[in-house]
């Protein structure tokens, strides 16, 4: 299959070919990607209560927020558009970057069962109730590594964020004890480049602070598209969400992300289960720029958890 084929774009290829899977997933690729949502994606996105949402700022910053509402107020009225019936609150990134023709990336995520699904594409209109996404991309993701959860909403205020530089000691716990985080990169191809938000976890403690300062993520095998470690090959800003599901905590951190493959990263001590899959072998080393965090006094998060799974879901 030719370039001009591929529904990917040359970050996410050349990562392919590096690890030896860019033949196998091609065929995958162009049948799996779709530019309008099937049925099942649409009543999928129906029955959530939660979307990770990732977005890009006036400098092309990604950052991943979050939205909620009740069991349909994310509906797609046609197979090329979703409605989203609420507005982030005034302290997510997500609200500064919500414009007519901004790029987003959605992740429909049912954690009871761990399905997930995705959809990126551009922001078509907005109005004082919510806002619709024109689909340009739409696609399963694979349900490896999430931990099953239930939730039960509770409501917050939006409150001024506590704001730092590089990586807080106020973080650090809630990062080193995380087996959940999201991540959002972009691309700038015309075509095929976009805003992705994805899921990574791994048992508590898979993120590991280097002697550097960097945070060490893991890349676990997955579906094999690599679309994150595409859009960072190419551009290396994300911004990642962690959610602290015991108080309802929110950081968000920007970052540089660096890409490791075996035999040139440093030793890094992995907890038992999360050392990088050899499938994929690779790690981000992720060097903070810039971030925020949301104490316990000043916003809840928008669902807390009532029942949690901790086995780690790896199959």
């Amino acid at each position: 299959m030719s370039q001009e084929q591929s529904p990917f774009h040359t970050g996410e290829l050349a990562i392919q070919e590096r690890a030896g899977v860019r033949e196998q997933v091609a065929g995958f690729g162009s049948r799996a990607i779709r530019t309008f949502m099937p049925d099942q994606h649409r009543e999928f996105f129906s029955l959530l209560s939660l979307l990770l949402v990732g977005s890009l700022d006036a400098d092309g910053y990604p950052s991943a927020s979050v939205l909620w509402g009740p069991p349909g107020f994310a509906r797609s009225p046609e197979p090329t558009r979703l409605r989203i019936d609420n507005l982030p609150q005034a302290d997510d990134p997500l609200a500064a970057n919500l414009e007519a023709g901004t790029r987003l990336g959605i992740l429909g995520l049912e954690w009871p069962t761990r399905r997930r699904n995705r959809m990126n594409g551009r922001v078509l209109a907005r109005d004082g109730k919510g806002f619709t996404v024109g689909v340009e991309q739409s696609f399963g993701n694979c349900p490896k590594y999430i931990q099953a959860r239930s939730h039960q909403p509770v409501s917050r205020i939006a409150s001024p964020a506590l704001q730092g530089e590089g990586l807080d000691p106020r973080w650090l716990s809630l990062v080193s004890r995380s087996d959940t985080l999201f991540i959002a990169s972009q691309h700038a191809d015309p075509l095929r480049g976009g805003v992705d938000v994805s899921h990574r976890g791994g048992p508590p403690g898979f993120l590991r602070l280097g002697a550097d300062g960097r945070l060490w993520l893991p890349d676990y095998a997955g579906n094999r598209l690599f679309n994150t470690l595409g859009n960072l090959l190419q551009d290396p800003r994300c911004g990642l969400l962690f959610i602290d599901f015991d108080n309802g905590d929110l950081l968000h951190l920007h970052a540089e992300a660096e890409l490791f493959w075996p035999g040139s990263q440093p030793s890094i001590p992995w907890p038992a289960g999360a050392e990088p899959a050899r499938a994929k072998g690779s790690a981000y080393g992720l060097v903070s720029r810039a971030g925020r965090s949301l104490s316990p006094a000043a916003a809840v998060f928008v669902e807390r958890v009532l029942e949690q799974d901790r086995r780690f879901a790896a199959t």
